[in-house]
């Protein structure tokens, strides 16, 4: 197979982190060669030298065809025939499954008009090949979460590419659609197309892969044919490091007191879109820390989200013991039960207001009187919170927007400890956000399970949920795979649980 893109020695430093160290990677046409990494083991930063997104640091090369280049935006890249399809989605709600799949390059008639026929009939091929039965003059707006990510897919491969990277592209699709995904990269692979492909679902990998190339921190530690691979090799590859050194050491503060217990919490597919959740029943003791890990589409936000009565839910849940009723987030906040997003900024911050005015969102009540607001008091109890969780703020009335994002996820956590929950479910704690405030993060975390705090840590950082957690949840499709104890626990125990 011939080789197409060839990255050597590629380095990327951003503040106080080295993303990528000397990186090499070959990358042919007709295969389909996996990244895979954890989270923040430098695949996306990687991906988005190859797309013109980000500039390397000086000392690498990247040679197309035998030939240096300097990719120097996305638009070059994809004349230089490399396409990218995102985990997140990139499409206009408001516009047309066509519009989307050919916009901002929409074939004009003579009079310079977008010929929309033409556009249409183009959609449709790209759409057929895709198996998708979906008019194209459909408003994407009212298609589901698995459908738009095929829009995606269909605006990619209508680009005249040579190389297609795939990031996650099955996190949002029903298994129906990922096997048609999948019959469509082997379609591609006999056209002589390149696939990188990026997942962390071993069956995947194992089912459409030729060559395999592991990330760790920065670093590739492995890349050998997939023949050559099994999912043990590939695990260890994947998850080795010294944990305690990352982390610290974690001391249990769980008590044999049950103080949340949830049964047969099934998802209302009818009213809420996500993963499928169904049947998940598990305990929450005083003072513990539980934690939750599953692959990317495994339903562990939904699963938060019908605790905190976002998402309806059938099933039962009970605290202290008594069935409850969480029809709506206001319910979940009356029995003492706190949400730290994993959006932080679209869901957790309002990022033109001060610290101080988001630290009090949650609890604004607390320094109202007759419909004004106490602000020394306010400003008082936000610099307490300040200084007893080290966040680093010139003032209460500095813009949330101008901190880090460490610091912003302090003030997260700290407008929800103010309130002082019984429960708290903290979705994500550290993503985007580096190793020193991680640390410090998850010390936070023991320090309020050491004062009776129940907390529920959702990560898909396999090192952090091994670390932090008293006991851990596995989910799989929906469903839990898996309970493990600390003592049971380690990188392949929790690993083959989400993914066998």
């Amino acid at each position: 197979m011939p080789l197409f893109l060839e990255m050597d020695a590629i380095s990327k430093t951003f503040p106080g982190v080295k993303a990528l160290d000397r990186v090499d990677l070959a990358l042919r046409l007709g295969e389909v060669h996996v990244l895979a990494g954890e989270n923040g083991a430098g695949k996306s930063t990687l991906m988005k030298i190859m797309t013109g997104v980000l500039r390397a640091d000086p000392g690498g090369s990247i040679r197309i065809d035998g030939n240096e280049v300097v990719i120097r935006d996305p638009v070059h890249a994809r004349a230089l025939g490399i396409s990218i399809i995102y985990q997140e989605l990139a499409v206009v709600d408001n516009l047309t499954v066509a519009e989307n799949i050919f916009l901002a390059r929409e074939p004009k008639n003579r009079m310079g008009m977008i010929d929309r026929r033409k556009m249409n009939a183009d959609a449709r091929k790209v759409l057929d090949e895709l198996e998708m039965d979906i008019s194209p003059t459909t408003r994407v707006g009212r298609l589901s979460i698995g459908q738009k990510q095929m829009v995606e897919i269909a605006r990619a491969i209508s680009y005249d590419c040579r190389l297609i990277i795939m990031d996650e592209p099955t996190a949002s699709l029903s298994h129906h659609e990922a096997a048609t995904l999948a019959r469509i990269v082997k379609n591609l692979v006999a056209q002589n197309i390149g696939i990188v492909y990026i997942s962390h679902r071993l069956d995947e990998i194992f089912e459409i892969g030729d060559r395999v190339t592991v990330l760790r921190d920065g670093v590739t530690v492995d890349s050998a044919p997939i023949g050559e691979m099994n999912r043990e090799r590939l695990v260890r590859k994947m998850v080795d490091r010294d944990l305690e050194q990352l982390f610290g050491h974690h001391l249990s503060h769980a008590s044999d007191e049950v103080l949340l217990s949830a049964r047969g919490l099934t998802l209302k597919k009818h009213r809420s879109q996500g993963a499928p959740v169904r049947d998940v029943s598990f305990d929450l003791h005083q003072g513990e820390v539980l934690g939750f890990f599953g692959l990317v589409g495994s339903g562990r936000t939904e699963v938060m989200e019908m605790i905190f009565g976002s998402r309806e839910y059938e099933g039962s849940i009970s605290i202290d013991g008594r069935p409850v009723n969480i029809h709506a987030p206001s319910a979940a906040i009356e029995q003492g039960i706190g949400f730290v997003t994993e959006d932080r900024q679209g869901q957790g911050l309002v990022l033109g207001m001060s610290v101080r005015e988001n630290f009090s969102l949650t609890h604004l009540a607390e320094y109202c009187r007759f419909d004004f607001v106490n602000r020394s008091r306010e400003s008082a109890r936000c610099r307490e919170f300040i200084r007893a969780l080290g966040i680093k703020t010139p003032s209460p009335e500095q813009k949330i927007q101008n901190l880090s994002g460490g610091n912003q996820q302090k003030v997260v956590i700290a407008k929800w400890v103010a309130r002082k929950p019984r429960i708290l479910i903290v979705d994500e704690p550290t993503r985007g956000i580096d190793i020193g405030a991680k640390a410090e993060v998850h010390a936070l975390l023991n320090r309020l399970a050491s004062e009776g705090m129940s907390i529920i840590i959702v990560s898909s950082d396999l090192p952090e949920i091994l670390a932090i957690s008293d006991r851990i949840i596995v989910l799989k499709d929906g469903c839990v795979n898996g309970e493990l104890s600390r003592d049971q626990a380690n990188e392949q125990t929790v690993m083959l649980a989400a993914t066998a």
